[in-house]
């Protein structure tokens, strides 16, 4: 059971997380919870002031979260609990506030370094919900995730080391559960196998969740937001979007992947590995069933499962008369964008000509001009990237002349469509992305 920062975002919410966990004993839970609320944004600034200069004010700025940890403690903890919460409190005050100083003076690695300090929103959550739980007469026991999870060590996105995991999450965890009591721990952090605190990304929780469950051969992996499961579209541009009853592995990538903020992509490869269904429920109405990830999930009658989308988005097109007959060109093309560890979202070519999509655009400059040594190249942006999702689309007849002829008067700047069976992804200017998706939304979904 893994509970976003909004599940956890204050003492009504650690309480309703409480009673969530009571009601599923039965199923001999492992609880999983990301930072309160706005804490991992707050780190991250700290360690942006104290890197430009000045870690007083950077530890400064964090006193308001801090509060936030103590006003649930105050409200939901016992006497004993209580004061052994504010120690812990105490201790990170003091541990963050010489990180801050050793960014400040670079006396470490600054990757390592944001790693430390980011990594503290997870580790007062943990405790704190751990206590919540222990104060409601349930049998938790905190548990350092950086012990559990082991990882290479790429700080700020580590790569779990997946046999190392699974052996210590099972030798530290299996007897636990079977005894019924219930281990709660951060998620988003690791370890190196050095011992240094690493993350795996932001939205990382949702990847502990499915590296523990699958290293339990959990029955089911819960991601528990704010939302109530996967919707057929944003709910802020369509407020008629629904919850989809079933998606597969492959349509729940695919939308994680291209704009839908309920699942991190990385959560649905471990759960594919071993089988294991992905749930998607609202902690604010844990009654409802929310959405169920299979590793099938059938036809829908229109086809269509979900709209995804994305905005920011940056057109690149490479034109090279060298590309002709030329068998080397795209690899050339490719290392680029490797050495820049920048992503391409979607990608269409030509016979002489190659367009592509980035949203993360850090390294543009520095990619255009080794591009340009293979060809003329044009920057665009201003785009967003509408991701049409369900099982069959590539085998059906008709389909992709509906969605176009539906937005007819709206200029497509790029289309993908064939490379995925589950996915017809298209581009558009940013200024048309709502009003393309509330009409293909009403098109296909409002009957």
């Amino acid at each position: 059971m893994k509970f976003g920062g909004t599940s956890v975002k204050d003492a009504p919410a650690f309480d309703r997380v409480a009673s969530i966990v009571a009601g599923q004993m039965e199923k001999a839970p492992v609880v999983i919870t990301s930072a309160m609320a706005r804490v991992t944004d707050a780190l991250l600034d700290a360690f942006e002031t104290a890197k430009s200069g000045d870690a007083a004010q950077a530890f400064s700025s964090l006193e308001d979260h801090f509060e936030r940890h103590q006003e649930v403690s105050d409200a939901l903890l016992d006497e004993r609990l209580g004061k052994a919460y504010e120690a812990e409190l105490a201790l990170a005050k003091e541990e963050l506030s010489s990180l801050l100083m050793r960014v400040e003076r670079r006396s470490l690695p600054v990757q390592m370094l944001k790693d430390a300090i980011v990594a503290y929103g997870e580790q007062l959550s943990s405790r704190l919900l751990a206590d919540v739980m222990k104060s409601k007469g349930l049998n938790a026991r905190h548990v350092d995730a950086r012990r559990l999870i082991v990882t290479d060590d790429e700080y700020g996105a580590a790569k779990p080391l997946q046999d190392e995991t699974r052996e210590i999450v099972q030798a530290e965890l299996t007897d636990s559960v079977r005894t019924g009591e219930i281990p709660v721990m951060g998620g988003f952090i690791a370890a190196s196998r050095s011992g240094e605190t690493t993350t795996l990304g932001r939205g990382g929780s949702d990847f502990s969740a499915a590296i523990v469950g699958a290293s339990l051969d959990a029955g089911e992996i819960q991601i528990w937001t704010d939302v109530t499961g996967v919707l057929t579209c944003d709910p802020r541009i369509c407020e008629d979007a629904s919850t989809i009853d079933v998606l597969s592995y492959n349509e729940a990538a695919e939308l994680a992947y291209f704009g839908a903020k309920v699942l991190h992509p990385k959560t649905i490869q471990p759960a594919v590995d071993h089988g294991i269904p992905v749930r998607v429920c609202n902690s604010q109405r844990p009654d409802e069933k929310g959405t169920m990830v299979l590793a099938e999930s059938g036809l829908s009658p229109n086809r269509i499962k979900s709209i995804a989308h994305k905005t920011g988005i940056t057109i690149l097109r490479i034109s090279s008369a060298r590309m002709l007959g030329s068998y080397g060109f795209m690899s050339a093309l490719f290392q680029v964008f490797e050495r820049f560890r920048t992503v391409i979202d979607v990608i269409s070519t030509s016979e002489v000509s190659v367009a592509l999509t980035l949203d993360d655009t850090e390294y543009l400059p520095r990619v255009v001009t080794e591009l340009e040594r293979l060809g003329d190249v044009e920057v665009e942006h201003g785009y967003a990237v509408v991701c049409i999702v369900g099982e069959g689309l590539r085998a059906s007849p008709g389909l992709a002349a509906k969605v176009f002829s539906t937005i007819s008067d709206t200029n497509v700047a790029l289309i993908s469509h064939g490379a995925s069976s589950v996915n017809l992804t298209f581009v558009v200017k940013e200024e048309s992305v709502r009003d393309v998706i509330k009409r293909l939304h009403g098109c296909f979904f409002s009957s």
